[in-house]
């Protein structure tokens, strides 16, 4: 049996999506730590308002569901202003070491996405000015957002200029912003799961071993075994201190007390042309057998309205089936429905194509094929490795943010809209860059070669990029071709943060850090 996991010690965060639990506004604070014990004393005093990932309950004795959350994320700059030891300081990942702005070239921040256009709060180095902490705050309503916000701006005015919160976040007509806010977005009046785009988003978080609650959920959204069924993926690629898929630890910073269930937090700002992908849908969706609802599915690997998967819904009188079985379902089965299926009878493409963004982000157990009879025609290749995702399950990670901005006005690509990403692993190289550099920038594990991504990848005005929507190789139809994708999304900010546990946040609130 799975020992259940430590939820005390493990920032809330890193267990749940806020936005799944009733949390639909958000606000990003960036800080900086000019003097390291004012620092620490600061940090010890907001320590005891961070949100863990104990399970909340209605019951009498339970933990109650708290009405805003806090949690706090460092990078590799902000432990050294907060005085670590520069052996722990050395025993970090090269990655988060580096950060972001200098991993440019791996991730694809160049062009329009390079860090010389992101928000001005990310451009400075100087000491006083470079950013040093994430604070995330997630709440049920804005009053409680904003009584949160105050606080925190109350004790950052206590910490005598040891801690300042950083101006320079973009916001709507250029304003620049005390903060990055962030909110879910409302149709009609109604909340909805969707982006900019009009993509239903949040679905099919990885499940990992030791989270005892909702156990139906492993089915598509843990490993998938090669007799079929699911099982949780290892913790370890999620957090430190725990054995990963490889049956390994994963590197980690020293000691064990300071790196044990943390992680990696990766946080991106991305800018979404709005009206670039509406004309792109528009123009090759006119033309497009199904129209630019198919098309918009393809793009993706899902139908807009509710995130149908095409593997099961890939035209649209299987959608309308799909659609009244969704209807009926209970809230378990529809979870079922949106993320327990695999590509095992779509090998081909010919359904979601191997261009699809949610199989190049995740393929699940697709890249374990070979060549089949017919040309351009692939198949399962049983017994290639030992689970049929091997190839993939060390690539997974956890996502979390909520959209920003609004996007009713969609005349031009300058409005303030589009998503902030946080992305949760264990190895920012074998996961996050990984899946940026050679899933989403260079398609070639989809035979696909240098092909990108129709929704991340970085393209730009004089390079755009086409993909291959695959069909039925045993068919009469043609592949579609889909030339000319500009630019759908630029990147305006981000970096790589280290999210400790609650042990490791009082050691070094404490200065206790010691690697030997």
């Amino acid at each position: 049996m799975t020992k259940a996991l430590d939820l005390c010690d493990i920032q809330g965060n890193v267990v749940r999506a806020y936005g799944r639990f009733g949390f639909p506004i958000a606000r990003y604070l960036l800080l900086n730590i000019s003097d390291g014990p004012g620092g620490r004393s600061w940090l010890t005093s907001i320590i005891p308002n961070v949100t863990n990932s104990e399970t909340w309950s209605n019951e009498p004795d339970g933990v109650v569901r708290p009405k805003v959350t806090l949690n706090i994320a460092i990078n590799h700059a902000g432990l050294a202003a907060l005085e670590l030891p520069l052996e722990s300081l050395n025993s970090f990942s090269t990655e988060f070491s580096m950060g972001m702005k200098k991993r440019k070239d791996i991730t694809g921040d160049v062009g329009s996405s390079s860090p010389e256009h992101w928000d001005p709060v990310w451009q400075s180095d100087e000491p006083g000015k470079a950013v040093h902490l994430l604070l995330t705050l997630n709440a049920v309503t804005r009053e409680s957002l904003e009584a949160q916000y105050n606080w925190m701006i109350e004790q950052i005015a206590c910490s005598s200029g040891a801690v300042s919160l950083l101006d320079g976040h973009r916001g709507p007509n250029g304003t620049l912003l005390p903060y990055q806010e962030a909110h879910i977005i409302f149709e009609n009046g109604l909340p909805t799961s969707k982006e900019h785009f009009g993509y239903t988003d949040g679905i099919g978080d990885p499940y990992f071993e030791g989270i005892q609650d909702a156990r139906t959920r492993v089915e598509g959204r843990g490993k998938q075994m090669s007799d079929g069924t699911w099982q949780p993926l290892a913790t370890g690629e999620f957090l430190h201190g725990h054995l990963d898929e490889a049956r390994e630890y994963p590197p980690a910073a020293a000691p064990i007390l300071l790196s044990r269930n943390g992680t990696y937090l990766v946080y991106r700002k991305l800018h979404q042309n709005v009206t670039s992908f509406d004309a792109l849908l528009a123009r090759e969706g006119a033309s497009y057998p199904g129209g630019p609802e198919l098309m918009a599915a393809k793009f993706v690997g899902r139908w807009r309205d509710n995130g149908a998967p095409l593997v099961n819904a890939p035209d649209a009188d299987s959608k309308l089936k799909w659609d009244t079985d969704f209807a009926k379902a209970s809230p378990e089965e529809k979870d079922a429905m949106l993320s327990n299926f695999t590509y095992d009878e779509d090998m081909s493409g010919a359904r979601c194509p191997l261009s699809g963004h949610m199989r190049r982000v995740n393929p699940r157990a697709s890249l374990e094929l070979k060549a089949g009879v017919c040309p351009g025609q692939f198949v399962k290749n049983p017994g290639a490795f030992d689970t049929p995702g091997a190839l993939a399950n060390r690539r997974r990670i956890l996502r979390r943010g909520l959209p920003y901005g609004d996007s009713t006005q969609r005349d031009n690509d300058k409005g303030d809209h589009g998503v902030i990403m946080m992305m949760l692993n264990a190895d920012i190289g074998r996961q996050y860059e990984f899946i940026q550099q050679q899933w989403v920038n260079y398609g070639n594990d989809f035979r696909e070669a240098n092909d990108k991504d129709v929704i991340l990848g970085n393209r730009s005005k004089h390079q755009p990029n086409s993909v291959i929507h695959q069909t039925d190789p045993e068919g009469d139809a043609p592949p579609r071709f889909v030339r000319n994708i500009p630019s759908l999304v630029e990147t305006r900010g981000g970096d790589y943060f280290f999210v400790p546990s609650m042990t490791a946040l009082r050691l070094i609130a404490r200065g206790l850090i010691d690697p030997t």
